[in-house]
C-alpha cells in the first residue's frame, strides 16, 4: 500500500499505479483513520466496525416490507448494510462516507449487516 517504502518508492508507485488502485489505497487509509477494520477481515457472526464510501443505495421488498440496501466499499471489500422497514435514510447516498457497526452475516460470499448503527462521516474522511 505504501507503508515501508522510501519516498522514491512511494512516488514511483503513484506514477505507475492505476487510478482505481490509488483510490482503493486512499479509502483503506481513511477507513483505518476512522477506527474501522478492513471489510475483507469481517467474519460471519462477529461484531464489526467498518467505514467506507457508499457505492449504491437500493430499495427492495423483503417479506412484503421495504428494506434499504446500502453497498459500502472501503478499498478492500464491500459490506451491504440492510435497514429493514426503511425506504430512505437522510444523508445516505452514493458517494457519501459512512461508518457502521453491528453483527456481520456472510451468506453466499456476501457480507451483510442488518440494521447497523451508523454515522455519516465528513466528506473528506473516506473520499480523496
Amino acid at each position: 500500500m505504501g507503508e515501508g517504502r522510501s519516498w522514491l518508492g512511494r512516488r514511483f508507485h503513484q506514477l505507475t499505479a492505476d487510478n482505481q488502485e490509488l483510490e482503493d489505497e486512499d479509502l483503506r487509509r481513511a477507513s483505518e483513520a476512522a477506527g474501522a477494520e478492513p471489510m475483507l477481515a469481517c467474519r460471519d457472526r462477529a461484531e464489526a466496525c467498518v467505514a467506507g464510501s457508499v457505492r449504491s443505495v437500493t430499495v427492495r421488498a423483503r417479506s412484503g416490507a421495504p428494506s434499504l440496501e446500502v453497498d459500502l466499499y472501503d478499498g478492500s471489500g464491500t459490506v451491504t448494510l440492510v435497514f429493514l422497514g426503511r425506504k430512505h435514510i437522510a444523508g445516505i447516498e452514493a458517494g457519501r462516507s459512512v461508518k457502521a457497526s453491528g453483527r456481520v452475516v456472510v451468506r453466499d460470499e456476501r457480507t451483510t449487516m442488518f440494521n447497523p448503527r451508523y454515522e455519516l462521516l465528513p466528506v473528506s474522511s473516506t473520499s480523496a
